[in-house]
């Protein structure tokens, strides 16, 4: 029997890996980065970045190495910046601190970036590699790869339903049909999102708060985005109260009214669409999100919202929470609406499909693989290399689980 073992440069990367991973939901629109300095076979300091603003993880772990640091290898999960923003380029901390060799798991999908730090380190004699753990980092910062490659943030479709498939009763009923455990799963995927998006018929059966509850979070975020078409939303929904203090988003087609006014002084800001079959136009919407630095976007209902996002092949994961009841009935709702698909050869398939038990549910989270077609081709032809999400490794982390 043989066994794998793994290089230093691995092993020091995977430390990095999980140093970056600390700050899940803390660092948007940054991604996560983690930062190892060895020196001599040893770690002499570590770093990570932990939320927007503050230092990047090689600022961080170059300043608890101090002087320790010349001649060292700086082991970082992503490409160092060479332009200033919130905080000065990483490469002039690098430089200044007399780094040796930098091993890179992945460059900089951004633009501004994209192998321009790289190239100044190698200009300046430091000694650069690159790719080690590439697949693990692409897939801790697959919301910040696909924004800045795309344009549009990264989406995971989250519902609840019962073993037939409903999300509530004939009447409305929905709390609850899966389980407490379930529920504290689902505010941990909360946590991990810029943006919750739910449909106003959610808002007006179920008049949820959209936030995370019991567990560490960003006071701005999730995002609360409500789709309503015809501004429906009562001003006094919860979403817009003080029990909700994240921004709020409305997406509408309907032109200044009345109703916007009085959502603006609650706090909300409405934004227009021109509509499409007389509804909000999805893939419009989400650049706008991207554009206002909201990479992941967490959809939770209701099924005609969730369709529209298939539809428009915007979705990248599936989480779903399946409770072990039976609701039944033509007029309940089912999670995923819309006319359906007509052959099997239509159907979306899922990949890499991670099922576990949480309380009485089953958990079945996976990776969304839309069918190949004329839809597909025109997709394809804008070499769009993160429409669906990077598959996993054994050590990337999974969106649920």
């Amino acid at each position: 029997m043989t066994h794998r073992t793994s290089s230093p440069h691995q092993q020091y990367m995977q430390r990095a890996l999980d140093l970056a991973r600390r700050a899940q939901g803390f660092t948007s629109p940054n991604p996560m980065v983690g930062a190892v300095i060895v020196k001599s076979g040893r770690v002499i300091a570590e770093g990570y970045h932990r939320r927007a603003g503050l230092p990047h993880a090689e600022v961080d772990a170059l300043r608890r190495a101090g002087a320790r640091a010349r001649g060292a290898t700086l082991y970082v999960t992503l490409e160092p910046c060479n332009h200033t923003g919130r905080t000065p380029p990483c490469c002039d901390a690098i430089l200044a601190a007399g780094i040796r060799h930098v091993v890179v798991a992945m460059k900089d999908p951004n633009p501004i970036t994209n192998g321009r730090g790289l190239a100044r380190l190698r200009r300046a004699g430091v000694r650069v590699t690159i790719g080690v753990h590439e697949a693990q980092a692409r897939a801790l910062n697959a919301a910040f790869c696909k924004a800045m490659t795309t344009g549009l943030p990264f989406v995971t479709v989250k519902v609840g339903q019962s073993l037939d498939g409903k999300i509530a009763t004939r009447t409305g009923e929905s709390r609850w049909i899966t389980s407490a455990a379930s529920r504290r799963i689902s505010h941990q995927l909360r946590s991990r999102h810029d943006a919750i998006l739910v449909g106003i018929n959610t808002v007006l059966r179920d008049d949820p708060l959209l936030t995370v509850r019991g567990m560490p979070h960003r006071a701005d975020r999730p995002v609360k985005v409500i789709v309503d078409s015809r501004l429906r939303l009562p001003s006094d929904a919860a979403c817009v109260s003080r029990q909700s203090p994240a921004p709020t988003l409305i997406a509408t087609t309907a032109q200044t009214s009345e109703k916007a006014d009085t959502l603006a002084r609650r706090g909300a800001e409405v934004l227009a669409f021109p509509a499409r079959r007389s509804r909000v136009p999805l893939r419009p919407l989400f650049q706008a999100l991207v554009r206002r630095g909201i990479h992941s976007v967490l959809i939770e209902g209701g099924g005609e919202v969730i369709a529209s996002a298939f539809e428009e092949r915007l979705v990248d994961r599936v989480a779903c929470f399946v409770a072990p009841l039976l609701i039944g009935g033509r007029l309940a709702p089912s999670a995923f609406g819309g006319k359906g698909i007509r052959r099997l050869a239509d159907a979306i398939r899922l990949d890499e499909v991670v099922t576990c038990r949480s309380g009485p549910d089953l958990c079945v989270e996976a990776r969304v693989v839309y069918p190949k077609g004329a839809r597909g081709k025109r997709q394809g032809a804008r070499k769009n290399r993160f429409s669906h999400a990077p598959r996993p490794t054994p050590h990337a982390p999974q969106v649920v689980f």
